[in-house]
């Protein structure tokens, strides 16, 4: 199976100024008069209180010139294509082969992670009432909805999905767990440490920094990871990521040093580094770039250190998926955190929103800075034909499910043209119940599931995921082989 390169890896470190160049808003220039060769024109606007609706190309895979969707190889016992086999561990592992990464399944075979996250019975009274009228009970759901994704060409299940009820399956989806070691410090660092919020983000951290040179978090990595000791011989798990959208901020150095007591631990961290580089007399003044750059990586590998120990301490067997990048102008053009992510993550998780379509220049970057693979691991968008407010939530909005298919096929489309993607994970299974108040607001009154609120499933959308999930093998054999598909790239 020879698979060519699709994008060279050859990136320049570069400072944020210059990295920050070019990665605004991903919307199409000029949309009137556009062309869109063939492929379908839809129009998408950011939320339901926007006004300003853009127009933009999706490609699906019924009208890529010269592609012939044929029978794919067959699959095996986890879903990965019985072809090409290469060395079984009897677990999940991940190698590169002719030049494209590709997970391999515990029986040797390639495998992309085709998944849809949260993948769990819905909490509301509506939710659990129409799962017993609709199923009868949970195992009833979970051996009926996974048949279903399976049907769909879904193979596995992304973040807070129930792993514990997929497990008791028949047949188990490949499934992901995430731990949560700093997110269950966060509060107790805050009454530690003086209880302040200012320049909190969304996230909640005190000043916006992850707390990882306080020796109290180490505790906390502990307690939270080592009852994953109780998955390691589980061979339809991928693997675990650690935490959610850490805020990794390119000034971190400055934020330690201004706003942190002198006593506190992550002072006193950055103190010493800058003065080992700097010299003892150097001050506030004297940071550059340069600097913050690389005190970037000091401080994303001193959290990296103690999370992938404790992983490798108590599951040695499974991957670390990392732990989920998101920020558009920090981490993800941050060229010191994909070099230490590449030291201690097997696939590099990345949540990617308010993206019509993935950019191949920052996916070029991302497995050339890290000489690893990478997972997408949210990403979704909205119909208005759904009845739901959608008003919250950092995905498009379009008219229709269609649409949302259409969307969704574009998307994989273009990930696929990186030789570092190694699969995908839809945000969400199921829509929020709007009448539910304890679910996060961000999320409530929006349509990012695959089925609604009383199980239903969005079809149209549905049908158009089925249609590109048979076709990932083949679809990638396109790729490789240098086709020259149209490219709807941000200017």
């Amino acid at each position: 199976m020879k698979i060519l390169r699709r994008f060279k890896s050859a990136v320049a470190v570069v400072l944020f100024p210059i990295l920050a160049v070019g990665l605004g808003s991903c919307k199409n220039s000029g949309d009137s008069g556009k062309k869109s060769d063939g492929y379908h024109l839809v129009m998408a606007r950011e939320n339901a209180k926007s006004d300003q609706w853009h127009s933009y190309i999706a490609k699906t895979i019924d009208r890529l010139p010269g592609f012939n969707p044929t029978a794919e190889p067959e699959t095996g016992r986890y879903g990965g294509w019985k072809i090409n086999r290469q060395a079984a561990t009897g677990f999940f592992r991940t190698e590169r082969i002719d030049d494209r990464w590709w997970i391999i399944d515990p029986e040797g075979y390639p495998f992309i992670h085709k998944g849809i996250a949260v993948y769990r019975p819905g909490r509301s009274d509506l939710q659990q009432q129409s799962l017993t009228s609709k199923y009868g009970d949970r195992n009833n759901w979970v051996k009926e909805e996974s048949a279903f994704l399976i049907e769909h060409g879904f193979n596995g299940v992304g973040a807070w999905s129930d792993h514990n009820l997929i497990r008791e399956n028949e047949v188990p989806l490949v499934y992901t767990i995430i731990v949560n070691p700093m997110g269950n410090y966060k509060s107790d660092h805050i009454k530690r440490y003086g209880g302040q919020y200012e320049m909190a983000g969304w996230q909640g951290y005190r000043y916006d920094l992850a707390m990882v040179f306080d020796p109290e978090f180490d505790e906390y990595v502990e307690r939270a990871i080592a009852p994953i000791a109780q998955y390691a011989g589980d061979k339809y798990l991928l693997g675990y990521y650690t935490d959610n959208e850490l805020p990794w901020k390119n000034d971190a150095l400055d934020r330690h040093l201004i706003y942190l007591k002198n006593d506190e631990p992550g002072y006193i961290a950055a103190r010493r580094w800058f003065e080992e580089r700097k010299g003892t007399d150097a001050g506030l003044e004297d940071i550059t770039d340069e600097d913050r750059l690389a005190f970037t990586g000091f401080y994303f590998e001193t959290y990296m250190q103690k999370v992938e120990k404790a992983i490798r301490k108590y599951d040695p067997n499974h991957l670390y998926l990392g732990c989920r990048f998101n920020q558009e102008k920090e981490e993800l053009i941050n060229p010191e955190i994909f070099r230490v992510a590449g030291k201690y993550m097997d696939i590099i998780s990345i949540n990617q929103y308010r993206k019509w379509e993935p950019s191949g220049e920052m996916m070029t970057n991302w497995e050339g800075w890290s000489d690893k693979p990478f997972l997408i691991t949210e990403w979704y968008t909205k119909g208005e034909d759904s009845g739901l407010p959608n008003q919250t939530g950092a995905g498009w909005n379009v008219a229709t499910q269609k649409e949302r298919g259409y969307f969704y096929q574009n998307f994989v489309i273009e990930l696929l043209k990186s030789s570092g993607c190694v699969g995908w994970h839809w945000f969400t299974y199921q829509d929020n119940d709007p009448e539910d108040l304890t679910t996060d607001p961000s999320n409530r009154d929006s349509n990012k599931g695959a089925v609604d609120s009383r199980y239903n499933p969005y079809t149209p959308l549905l049908d158009e995921m089925k249609a590109l999930n048979d076709q990932v093998f083949n679809l990638i054999q396109y790729l490789d082989a240098g086709n020259n598909v149209f490219d709807n790239r941000m200017e």
